[in-house]
């Protein structure tokens, strides 16, 4: 596994190897050998998989609260994204910042996304999916949001605010000035 560094540290992309022949491709996604070994020790818990049937799909910018904040290893199955993760740690130097990258089932790369960030992504191609890992389970009641187009944030999405295409809880995400419960 190839471990890339981003302009935020703790977020990295994350490349499998892959072994293609006639038949086809093979690749370990995920071995906890490999991320121990790359200085990586989570535990994940949960798999969530999701299909979003046109480009322009927006989800996000979502996170949990402790005790339920979570990591998270995401990838492409088929098409592709840009994802996006925003740090907001409080205290933390690049706080407000964010990570994006595009994720696709050619390049064959993940983003791991860490506590402490905001994590969405906008599909660029149509039925695509998704696929990620996380080491806390959902709770709806530790769930929260920002708004994918905060202006504060600067995030060139690849869609206009009238092109995304979101879902209601998505597009009443506050600002990230007026969240009171970050990590």
């Amino acid at each position: 596994m190839q471990v890339i560094e981003t302009e935020i540290p703790e977020v990295k992309i994350l490349v499998p190897r892959r072994f293609q022949d006639s038949r086809g491709v093979f690749s370990e996604t995920y071995s906890q050998r490999s991320f121990e070994a790359a200085d990586i020790r989570l535990d994940f818990i949960q798999d969530n998989w999701s299909l979003s049937v046109e480009p322009g799909v927006v989800r996000g910018l979502h996170y949990q609260i402790p005790p339920f904040a979570q990591d998270k290893l995401v990838r492409v199955l088929k098409g592709a994204v840009l994802d996006v993760a925003v740090d907001i740690r409080r205290h933390s130097p690049t706080f407000g910042k964010y990570v994006s990258v595009r994720l696709s089932e050619e390049e064959w790369n993940q983003l791991l996304v860490p506590e402490g960030f905001a994590h969405g992504f906008c599909t660029l191609a149509p039925h695509t999916e998704v696929a990620y890992k996380v080491t806390g389970y959902y709770s709806p009641e530790h769930e929260r949001g920002i708004a994918w187009n905060d202006p504060d944030l600067g995030i060139a999405w690849p869609v206009s605010g009238d092109e995304a295409l979101l879902s209601p809880k998505d597009a009443a995400n506050p600002w990230l000035r007026d969240v009171q419960d970050l990590l």
